[in-house]
């Protein structure tokens, strides 16, 4: 009798087909990048409302790789305002990250590509469309107008380079002309000074592993803000840190957005911290935004039964409970994802209508949407599907 292969397994000749098929995608996606002399109209665009910082519009970002393609961000549509801070949330691997390495064009490339949507841009006076930007053109983007503070200030810094190197690099490469290295030095000194390390003169001359965790996301974070962006994506900027530092690098982060008057992007699994910083909520799952809305509109009237269950999974403090409640269930196959509702597996609120296709967007408010079958109903009844 034959053996039974194991699910997920696939033959070296299959293998080598979805490799190659890979290739030719991904080389297409790469000749796109690598254009030289581009006219600047083939990626201007114009913001559908100019009091957006950045637009996501139907972005899909898909990862070519030899057991298939991951859809890791599929069909996502959000808005970060001016001045405002979008908060981004959901469990590990729903596409929060890749959302924002695709507005920044830092994908892990050959194999993570933009292949449908777009990201627009509002630089003030025009817009672009970041999705169609050869490379050699978002040189000017980075630091300028958008940055971002990554998740491990470790592997982020260069071992072998003093902090007063990497941050006046970043100084010299984008607003260096003009300036000598003194007044180059006076700046970083004065950006260490703006997050809170009191010795700057001392850490100037430090290498990385001589700082600790909170002190290293200080610095990434100076130079984050060494040109004054527009945006700041801050990508789970206090995972690794304890919470009095944490406490304090919040606090950074939201006086330093009203001195600059940027947005912020803010990535995170904290919910305590979202409720603490954001203006408006976004909730991901599996690559879809299942839930976006105001602060007070996501945290007093959870709508999507993921987020009702992200939120009844927080602790809450003087309540007494022997289990903390969990989803139950797990997170589908991203290279064979349902062609029904990504979350309908594991959840506990099903109705009539649920193993239909997935779900579009439904508005409870001007600002309040939410994908689920549950507010069909009332959406036919408002007009408003």
């Amino acid at each position: 009798m034959a053996k039974k292969k194991a699910e997920g397994y696939l033959s070296g000749r299959e293998a080598r087909r979805i490799s190659k098929e890979n290739r030719r995608i991904t080389n297409e996606f790469e000749k796109q990048h690598k254009r030289k002399n581009v006219p600047e109209s083939e990626y201007l665009t114009e913001m559908r409302d100019p009091n957006n910082t950045v637009e996501f519009d139907n972005l899909h970002t898909y990862f070519f790789t030899d057991a298939g393609t991951v859809k890791a961000v599929d069909g996502v549509s959000f808005e970060v305002p001016i001045g405002k801070t979008v908060g981004v949330v959901g469990e590990s691997g729903c596409g929060k990250s890749v959302t924002s390495l695709s507005l920044m064009q830092l994908l892990q490339r050959p194999q993570g590509q933009v292949v449908e949507g777009s990201i627009r841009l509002n630089l003030g006076d025009k817009a672009y469309d970041v999705t169609k930007m050869p490379t050699e053109k978002m040189q000017h983007l980075r630091g300028n107008f958008m940055s971002m503070i990554f998740q491990e200030p470790m592997t982020s810094l260069n071992p072998v380079f003093r902090i007063g190197d990497q941050v006046d690099e970043v100084i010299a490469l984008h607003h260096g002309e003009g300036k000598t290295k003194d007044q180059i030095k006076a700046r970083t000194i004065e950006l260490l000074e703006m997050v809170g390390i009191a010795n700057s003169e001392g850490v100037y001359r430090m290498y990385p592993h001589e700082l600790s965790g909170g002190m290293r996301q200080r610095v990434m974070i100076a130079m984050a803000l060494a040109c004054s962006p527009r945006l700041i994506i801050a990508d789970e900027p206090t995972t690794a840190l304890d919470v009095t530092i944490q406490a304090q690098v919040l606090d950074l982060l939201r006086n330093l957005k009203d001195k600059i008057n940027s947005s912020i992007m803010f990535i995170t699994h904290d919910l305590g911290v979202i409720a603490e910083m954001a203006d408006y909520v976004v909730v991901m799952y599996a690559g879809r935004v299942v839930e976006k809305g105001t602060v007070e509109e996501i945290f007093h009237h959870p709508s999507h039964p993921y987020t009702i269950g992200l939120m009844a999974s927080k602790p809450v403090v003087g309540k007494q409970v022997d289990k903390l409640y969990s989803i139950p269930g797990k997170v589908p196959n991203p290279i064979n994802m349902p062609n029904y509702c990504y979350f309908k597996d594991r959840c506990e609120m099903c109705v009539a209508g649920c193993e239909g296709e997935y779900p579009h967007e439904v508005s409870l408010s001007p600002t309040h949407k939410v994908s689920c079958y549950r507010y069909y109903d009332n959406a036919e009844k408002g007009g408003e599907r």
